[in-house]
């Protein structure tokens, strides 16, 4: 039932070989700029090319300061450490998210506690989290949201824009304003998608980016932690650098620093790519309209992005009717070199994150028994 399916995404891609769920497209100067790079002995975290897509990532995104890490994890666990999170807090997020956000978490010795998603979004669903915190937290006299149940504090509240779909932020910020926690944007998938004309990663109080390599762009491995706070900014950079002090040859440190720094090597990779950014948000664009298009053609329900949204379209998504078709649609459609995949499975069924506190995750239940992520690279013809 599902060759019809794999000869359109083969007419997409114009290919009858493998045909994989998300690959990197070099069509500028990439080459261009590494072996210029290679040539200037920079290569490490010391150069221009750092400090330039950090630039080029603030004017994109509109926020006012950048700070580039090695990847997006460590990006985020730095968002969490300069946010307050440490041992004995809690941080709440989605289950249906990647280990990265909840291996964040425990890398500050803090406890997950998972709300619900939203069915439209994908994401974080506000209705889940404010039941979640009239139920269990209270403010106290420090003017801290408590757990009562757990006695710790909450500190962070981590929404992801899954797949590029931005989550309800208004009501996201407000609830997280109402109960003083800070929130952390989770934007490692959501380079280029928009919510109410304004880019992802400007609503939380830090915000953080990936560009590993199978990401609209990518540095190879990379990450970046944004925020419209330039002390914040400040202390990301110091502490990604070892918490170095500044000297021209002595080696202080003020603070437990880490080396997060992003290299220059794969920086200048991310100069290059920038270049091609906004075609490959258009083409990502046009091949969700083909899906959908042809999704409602021939009975296939595809995700769309959120009304008063624009989605990068990171990753294409069907929903299937049950865990039966999704399970047969994953394995033939794999079988016959079309690479697809379901969710991630959810947090809360992973042992590493057992005990943990949660809602009613009957949202992410649902959808990890019938998501399906579709090819969803800039086809090479479009380049």
């Amino acid at each position: 039932m599902f060759e019809p399916f794999i000869e359109f995404v083969r007419e997409i891609y114009g290919t009858n070989e493998f045909i994989p769920l998300h690959e990197p497209r070099f069509v500028g100067n990439e080459k261009e700029i590494i072996s210029e790079t290679i040539d200037s002995t920079f290569v490490s975290t010391v150069g221009e090319h750092v400090n330039n897509f950090e630039t080029l990532i603030a004017e994109y995104t509109g926020v006012r300061y950048a700070v580039s890490t090695v990847n997006g994890t460590s990006a985020l666990h730095i968002a969490l450490k300069i946010s307050g999170v440490g041992h004995d807090t809690e941080v709440i997020t989605q289950s249906l998210t990647f280990v990265a956000t909840t291996n964040a978490i425990h890398y500050c010795n803090a406890k997950p506690i998972f709300v619900d998603v939203d069915k439209e979004t994908l994401g974080l669903c506000p209705n889940s989290l404010m039941n979640f915190l009239e139920e269990y937290c209270e403010l106290r006299n420090d003017g801290y949201c408590w757990n009562k149940a757990s006695n710790k504090k909450i500190v962070a509240c981590i929404p992801m824009h899954t797949y590029g779909f931005p989550v309800k932020l208004e009501p996201i910020v407000k609830i997280c304003e109402q109960f003083n926690i800070v929130l952390i944007e989770d934007a490692a998938q959501s380079l280029g998608s928009l919510y109410e004309n304004k880019h992802t990663g400007n609503f939380g109080k830090v915000s953080v980016m990936s560009f590993n390599g199978n990401k609209v762009i990518t540095t190879g491995g990379g990450g970046m932690l944004l925020t419209n706070d330039s002390e914040i900014s400040k202390l990301a950079k110091h502490v990604t650098t070892t918490a170095k002090i500044p000297h021209p040859w002595k080696f202080d440190h003020d603070l437990v620093g880490y080396n997060y720094r992003l290299p220059n090597l794969n920086a200048a990779l991310g100069v290059a790519q920038m270049n091609s950014l906004p075609k490959f948000i258009q083409a990502k664009r046009i091949i969700a309209k083909k899906y959908q298009e042809w999704g409602i053609a021939n009975g296939y329900n595809f995700v769309c992005e959120p009304e008063n949204t624009k989605a990068n379209y990171w990753l294409n998504v069907v929903i299937t009717e049950n865990k039966k078709q999704r399970d047969e649609m994953l394995e033939i459609t794999n079988n016959n070199n079309v690479m697809t995949r379901p969710a991630w499975t959810p947090m809360h069924k992973l042992k590493i994150n057992q005990p943990s506190l949660r809602t009613d995750l009957i949202n992410t239940d649902w959808l990890f028994d019938r998501l399906v992520n579709v090819p969803s690279s800039v086809p090479q013809k479009n380049e």
